[in-house]
């Protein structure tokens, strides 16, 4: 599938997965983002392995070589961290507005690189010294600016940043030269997410979103979940499809349509100052992506 193709495809199916989800808990006022987290995940556990047996897409499951110290040492750990990141992503969506979490969510290169310059993974210099000044300048401005800062939101959209970024780390140290591409990562995360996911649920929100699903109904359930998991499956064509600045681009292009969907579909209130804190992070993000990570 050429770049032209599957990039249109991958963008309105990331978008969509956002805008719908904050359709549901604060439209519809689902506020339960650990259930809808651990359906998804259910869901993509079951899809995966559908696929599995059905197409090639997962067939790279069967390069790698799973057994017990793998599954406790690598799996486990990684899958607590998408745990984590998964619940408070989407919590901070009862807080915050759509625009305003894409604009934190310009942070995560600047979380990367502070755990690996910690841990000793990554060796800084002056130049990602100064991207990560330029991100971070960026973030202060747009918060500064923000009309309605929710510190509760704020903490929590900052915790996900947090567990995403320390994934992202392990998975470059646990899995290292290791390739799984974003189904056959689903194909062993989602069973372990959903499971953990479950475990969490009684002492979050316990039976309330069961007693909710009767109003909500089937359709919008499952065409939620259908959703998110075709953007797994665009993001398998998406690897590889173009070069890092294209792909890049195209997550940028992204970002700024979320924030003017944001916008003009929840009526979401953006100032001057977040316009321009959000820009210089733009910036910085397509300078750490092209140049900052070689």
């Amino acid at each position: 599938m050429s770049a032209a193709m599957i990039i249109p495809i991958w963008i309105v199916l990331s978008s969509a997965v956002i805008i719908y989800n904050n359709y549901l808990y604060n439209t519809l006022e689902f506020r339960y983002p650990v259930f809808l987290v651990t359906w998804h995940l259910t869901f993509a556990a079951i899809g995966t392995r559908v696929l599995q047996r059905t197409t090639h897409l997962v067939d790279g499951a069967k390069d790698v070589n799973m057994n017990k110290d793998m599954f406790l040492k690598s799996i486990l750990p990684i899958g607590l961290l998408f745990s984590g990141s998964l619940i408070l992503s989407n919590t901070a969506y009862l807080y915050l507005s759509v625009a305003y979490i894409q604009m934190l969510k310009a942070f995560n290169p600047v979380a990367i690189l502070l755990i690996s310059w910690t841990f000793r993974i990554q060796d800084p210099n002056k130049r990602l010294a100064m991207i990560v000044l330029m991100i971070s300048s960026g973030v202060a401005l747009a918060s500064r600016g923000e009309l309605r800062f929710n510190l509760i939101g704020f903490l929590t959209q900052a915790a996900a940043v947090g567990f995403e970024a320390s994934r992202l780390v392990m998975i470059e140290i646990l899995l290292h030269g290791l390739k799984m591409n974003p189904l056959v990562s689903l194909h062993y995360y989602a069973p372990v997410c959903a499971l953990i996911n479950l475990a969490v649920l009684p002492f979050t929100e316990g039976l309330a979103p069961f007693y909710e699903l009767a109003r909500i109904g089937p359709l919008i359930l499952i065409s939620n979940a259908v959703i998110a998991f075709l953007l797994n499956i665009a993001a398998v064509f998406l690897v590889g499809a173009g070069s890092g600045l294209v792909l890049t681009l195209a997550g940028v292009f992204k970002d700024i349509l979320l924030v003017s969907g944001s916008v003009l579909i929840f009526s979401a209130q953006i100032t001057p100052l977040q316009v321009l804190g959000y820009s210089i992070a733009l910036v910085g993000l397509v300078l750490y992506k092209t140049a900052g990570s070689k």
